[in-house]
């Protein structure tokens, strides 16, 4: 996906200054990963194992993780949903009532 589809799409942009964030899944800091990003990136590159080390739960990086994931899990989870679709049934009304004033 990064060397057949993102990296072409990014030199088709001709952008050269762009700044990489990924955040700490163990499947996306792989070393071929992140070796390929430091290619692409040099020190542009903010990850657990880049240049630029990864702030978890930063609030201006990853607003999302720092608020929106922990309220929908608490909402999701507040009924204490005893079977599979007791629980998706509540993320698909939690995620449906997200509204934009929210993020």
């Amino acid at each position: 996906m990064i060397t057949n589809f993102f990296i072409p799409e990014l030199n088709n942009r001709d952008v050269h200054e762009l700044w990489f964030q990924q955040y700490g899944a163990t499947c996306h800091t792989a070393r071929a990963t992140i070796d390929l990003l430091k290619d692409t990136f040099g020190e542009r590159l903010i990850s657990r194992f880049g240049p630029v080390n990864w702030p978890p739960r930063s609030c201006d990086l990853t607003p999302l993780d720092y608020f929106l994931w922990g309220s929908v899990k608490s909402l999701v989870y507040a009924d204490k949903p005893q079977t599979l679709d007791h629980l998706e049934d509540n993320i698909r009304r939690v995620i449906a009532d997200i509204r934009p004033q929210m993020l």
